[in-house]
């Protein structure tokens, strides 16, 4: 059982730079490892600096580190908008924190740091989605107080489906 870490204890947050695009493509890297979808893991370095860190980032995200300045930890997240509740809100895309903080409440620390940017930034709920196998992500989403979504499905459109969609309207125009 892994002793629960004081705030003190904690690596710092701070907001993610394009610094940090290694660290954070490995961390991405290993949740895709974790969760049998290498195959799907297609992204690179470069894509994380131009989404994340240009004019018009596509993303946001917060870094837990060490006193040394080595990366631990993530949260990746980006602006959502909800028509049925009329407010602005946050979704979380990645979530990834190092084996040797898990268990120790540095989790928790770190979604509260998302929280807590949303209340700041007049944003009024925070969404994810999580592997359905996932059963320890879960776990922690329900006990701090998330609800899943018992009502809603995720669908994606995406590669030759998402080309082959587009062709059409590109046709008809």
């Amino acid at each position: 059982m892994k002793t629960v870490l004081t705030p003190d204890q904690f690596p710092k947050i701070r907001p993610a730079t394009a610094r940090d695009a290694g660290h954070m493509h490995a961390m991405l890297r290993e949740i895709a490892r974790v969760t049998d979808s290498l195959d799907k893991f297609t992204s690179t370095k470069e894509d994380i600096i131009r989404d994340g860190f240009g004019d018009k980032p596509a993303f946001h995200a917060l870094i837990g580190e060490t006193d040394a300045g080595m990366p631990l930890a993530m949260c990746l997240y980006f602006d959502s908008y909800s028509t049925f509740r009329g407010k602005a809100g946050i979704y979380i895309q990645d979530l990834y924190v190092d084996s040797s903080l898990r268990g120790g409440g540095f989790a928790r620390y770190l979604f509260a740091h998302v929280a807590a940017h949303a209340r700041q930034n007049n944003r009024h709920y925070i969404r994810l989605s999580v592997d359905a196998e996932n059963m320890t992500g879960q776990k922690f989403y329900r006990k701090i107080g998330m609800k899943g979504a018992v009502n809603e499905c995720i669908y994606v459109l995406d590669g030759d489906a998402l080309d082959n969609l587009a062709s059409e309207a590109e046709d008809l125009d």
